[in-house]
């Protein structure tokens, strides 16, 4: 049963990690806590995906704050190392926030 479950659970991350890499071509989009706070508090953001190892208080910092806009969250599987190649970065990524989805969709299958 195991590596069945494990074999969704990766083909589940790669749908992600496409349609994010669609989102980053196409799309807008802010990376960072400070700017997912802003654009959460102004009602901007469709979707916030929060990496694996965000710090607890701050992940439900930007929950409360996501669930007073309507806004949707997805907890990212891996860590923000993982999260930030997932964006086509060279940096880590905790936390990010979808303002419009573009040609992905990501707003539809995640939220």
């Amino acid at each position: 049963m195991a590596p069945a479950a494990k074999k969704a659970t990766k083909k589940s991350i790669e749908s992600i990690n496409t349609r994010l890499a669609l989102v980053m071509k196409s799309g807008k989009f802010t990376l960072g806590y400070k700017s997912t706070l802003k654009t959460l508090r102004n009602g901007k953001a469709k979707l916030i995906i929060i990496s694996g190892n965000c710090p607890p208080l701050r992940k439900s910092e930007l929950e409360y704050y996501a669930m007073l806009s309507k806004t949707g969250v997805h907890h990212y599987a891996g860590d923000n190392i993982g999260l930030g190649t997932a964006c086509g970065k060279y940096f880590r990524v905790g936390v990010l926030s979808i303002i419009d989805a573009g040609d992905s969709d990501i707003i539809e299958k995640q939220a």
